[in-house]
């Protein structure tokens, strides 16, 4: 069995200092964890590739959709990727699992604490965000899903997360 790189082990580090339960994979350089999200349970994948100096973040959840409800979700992922600017969403047929995946490369062997720990924000966040979308898109009857305007779906803005710190004040 070959040992953990240094920079899974970077990545070990930064989830410990953020006070984050995560557990290495044996034998691969990966970690596991599981956050507590707005909307939903987001289980976190970081995997290191040490010969490019690279991470990828992956937040999964799983997502049950319906076989008329499919097509209406892939292009509803496919929207909402055109507006983002870091990573990127995936369904995952197979597994049946809401996917966001963000990957960066790095300087050094040794990650920057502060940009793992944004990246692993975004991956939570973007999976959360989206889940509301994904769930009106799945509860949607199918004899109604032609109807559904999926680019007004992803305007509206009462279906998405408060962002910490940023509560309006009363005046």
């Amino acid at each position: 069995m070959r040992p953990h790189s240094r920079q899974i082990l970077s990545v070990e580090e930064v989830f410990g200092k953020n006070g984050w339960h995560a557990e290495l994979v044996e034998g691969r350089d990966v970690l596991r964890a599981g956050f507590e999200a707005h909307h939903t349970r987001v289980d976190i994948v970081a995997q290191a590739f040490a010969e490019l100096n690279a991470l990828s973040i992956v937040s999964e959840s799983p997502m049950f959709i319906a076989e008329p409800q499919m097509p209406a979700l892939l292009e509803l992922l496919m929207r909402a990727n055109k507006q983002l600017t870091l990573g990127g969403f995936e369904y995952d047929i197979d597994r049946e699992i809401l996917v966001f995946r963000v990957t960066n490369l790095f300087e050094r062997e040794r990650f920057d604490a502060d940009i793992v720990v944004s990246m692993v924000h975004c991956a939570i966040a973007e999976l959360d965000r989206i889940v509301p979308y994904v769930s009106t898109v799945r509860s949607t009857p199918a004899d109604l899903i032609a109807d559904l305007d999926l680019q007004r779906l992803l305007e509206r803005d009462d279906l998405i997360p408060p962002v910490p710190g940023e509560e309006e004040e009363d005046f």
